[in-house]
């Protein structure tokens, strides 16, 4: 089930339905194109993200452990400012390396939650990535092991049958609570060089099936829904160029997305200086430009960006905002430091 046909749905619920009955009509069609085959349709779970390359381990489970850092990353986003009941999402996201009998792996942990109009999913997944040196880079090979909830509050859903076009006790159309969750699995490659880097990766491999049921046994007559997470495919890739003889760094990159009905892409061209301040620009195929700003001293990290969008949503909304905060800790490998302290006699 796309978002925006939820979105819509839950528009029509709040607010076509007050206007006259002509006029909101289109907003009905895709209310009930939403709903035609609840039975079992395929539901779309992966957020979206303008600052996608600070949260690589969020599309691709090898993109865990790349540098020696410590990484965590959480942000917020609100989507379509202006619209009631337009997405929400928050995302937690963690990675770092770790030796294992001699050999390098990354560990991650991602956390996501979105609401949009009555809908609310929640993904969590732990990450175990391999790393092999190869080409003067480094290849991780990584997988992602989790599960994935999603709830529809039925007992605010309105449907007015004072009419001719309407059916209040449309079977189609979930009347109470539901909720269910399924097992969920994601694996990816991840490519790092000094010049580069790249990545392919995909979600809902399993493409897991939700069964949503009543939340409570009180109703005898309540109807089951099922919802197939359908797999999505990522392409990532990205550059560092410094620029000779200054403190400016260029850093183009790319994200393709795919669930094989519908494809979009984002491109994104950032300038670093001193590697503190970044400010860049992007923009999402048939859907938005967008500015980003971030700032990192000391291991603490914020950044910003704006969403304007290029559809015919501009209408109804103010665009899209994304705050992103989170710390990075060196982390240090070295035999010859393993098991070294200092005295607090000479501190």
């Amino acid at each position: 089930m796309n978002r925006s046909a939820i979105l819509f749905g839950n528009i029509l619920r709040r607010y076509a339905l007050r206007r006259p009955l002509p006029r909101a009509l289109p907003l009905l069609a895709a209310f009930m194109a939403a709903f035609a085959l609840p039975v079992k349709s395929h539901a779309q779970t992966d957020a979206q993200f303008s600052q996608y390359y600070e949260v690589p381990n969020y599309y691709n489970a090898a993109a865990g452990g790349l540098t020696d850092l410590l990484r965590i990353r959480a942000g917020a986003r609100l989507q379509w400012v202006g619209i009631e009941h337009a997405p929400q999402t928050f995302l937690v996201a963690a990675d770092m390396p770790f030796k294992f009998i001699g050999k390098r792996f990354g560990t991650g942990l991602v956390m996501q939650q979105e609401s949009y109009g009555l809908y609310k999913n929640l993904n969590i997944g732990a990450q175990l990535s391999y790393k092999q040196k190869l080409l003067k880079g480094q290849l991780s090979i990584g997988v992602q092991v989790g599960f994935v909830d999603q709830s529809f509050k039925g007992t605010d859903v309105f449907i007015p049958d004072q009419d001719d076009f309407h059916t209040g006790t449309d079977d189609a159309i979930p009347q109470q609570d539901i909720r269910g969750n399924a097992f969920d699995v994601g694996a990816g490659l991840f490519f790092t060089h000094k010049l580069f880097w790249v990545g392919v990766s995909g979600t809902h491999l399993t493409q897991p099936s939700i069964k949503l049921n009543a939340e409570s046994g009180e109703n005898t007559n309540e109807k089951n829904y099922e919802f197939t997470l359908g797999r999505t495919v990522y392409f990532m890739a990205g550059s560092n160029i410094p620029l000779k003889n200054t403190l400016f760094e260029l850093q183009p990159s790319v994200l393709v997305k795919s669930d094989f009905t519908f494809t979009s892409w984002d491109a994104t061209m950032r300038c670093r200086y001193n590697k503190f301040i970044t400010a860049g620009v992007g923009y999402r195929w048939k859907d938005a430009v967008y500015a980003v700003v971030s700032a990192e001293i000391k291991g603490f990290f914020i950044g910003f960006s704006y969403d304007y969008p290029t559809s015919s949503i501009a209408r109804a909304s103010s665009g899209s905002y994304e705050l992103f905060a989170g710390y990075s800790l060196k982390l240090d490998f070295s035999e010859r430091n393993r098991h070294r302290h200092k005295s607090v006699r000479i501190m």
